[in-house]
């Protein structure tokens, strides 16, 4: 097994048994429900903006491991960051899961790029961007999203994307 499949299935494991930012958010300025059909992922995603910056956020629901693990590490990652800042790891996050972001090339995802073998796995992908999904759909004031139909993350732009 390669070093970076390794890394991946570890970081899956962990933030899967462990996740951060799990529970509700009693006093958010914005939520959304973010579901994908084809598997069963079900999250809600709660988050408190002050002054445009992510001041808290939190999860919770039922989904597999590779969505729990994504809506863990991007809680943890965007928190205190501005909603533009979020919003444009959104993009590249989505972009990098999908194959159109090199995560040798510039950006600004971090340890995130431990997902990117995820490309390679066409089954998984919604998994993995149900939560940033999700994110958008609440700094957008939409109560629920999908993954499926014309909210596909792999076909629909999120933002100014392409």
């Amino acid at each position: 097994m390669s070093v970076s499949k390794q890394l991946y299935q570890e970081v899956i494991l962990d933030h899967n048994k462990k996740p951060r930012n799990w529970g509700p958010l009693a006093d958010a300025t914005h939520k959304a429900e973010g579901l994908n059909p084809l598997c069963g992922d079900h999250i809600h995603l709660a988050v408190k903006l002050k002054d445009d910056t992510i001041e808290a956020i939190g999860f919770e629901g039922e989904s597999c491991a590779i969505c729990k693990a994504s809506a863990s590490m991007m809680t943890t990652v965007v928190k205190g960051k501005t909603r533009a800042d979020a919003e444009q790891m959104v993009r590249e996050f989505r972009d990098m899961a999908t194959g159109k972001l090199d995560p040798g090339a510039p950006h600004h995802l971090g340890r995130l790029t431990v997902f990117s073998g995820v490309r390679d796995l066409p089954t998984r992908v919604k998994c993995a961007i149900l939560p940033w999904h999700t994110l958008h759909a609440a700094f957008n004031a939409q109560e629920s999203t999908s993954t499926e139909a014309d909210a596909d993350p792999m076909h629909a732009p999120i933002g100014d994307a392409s």
